[in-house]
């Protein structure tokens, strides 16, 4: 009698589930502050173009928030990648 089973499977065939990533909650924050600081420096800048107070007042918070995310990307170099045991 023929089986339908591949002669290479076994019972417990089913892949391991990935562990969680230790710091996914930082790097999603990191380039949350990327991207939303590079995103208000471009928007400061074209409104600079008709009030430069207030272009100067989006750009530079703007940067800062780009700045504090490059940041957390070196901080975060420098953090172990095994999760703490509690």
């Amino acid at each position: 009698m023929a089986t339908t089973d591949s002669p290479n499977a076994t019972p417990n065939n089913t892949p391991a589930a990935k562990p969680p990533k230790p710091h996914a909650r930082l790097e999603k924050w990191i380039w949350i502050l990327i991207y939303g600081g590079l995103f208000l420096v471009i928007l400061g800048i074209a409104t600079g173009r008709t009030d430069a107070s207030l272009g100067w007042s989006i750009a530079v918070p703007g940067g800062v928030v780009a700045l504090v995310g490059f940041v957390l990307i070196y901080v975060r170099s420098r953090l172990s990648n095994t999760p703490s045991s509690k």
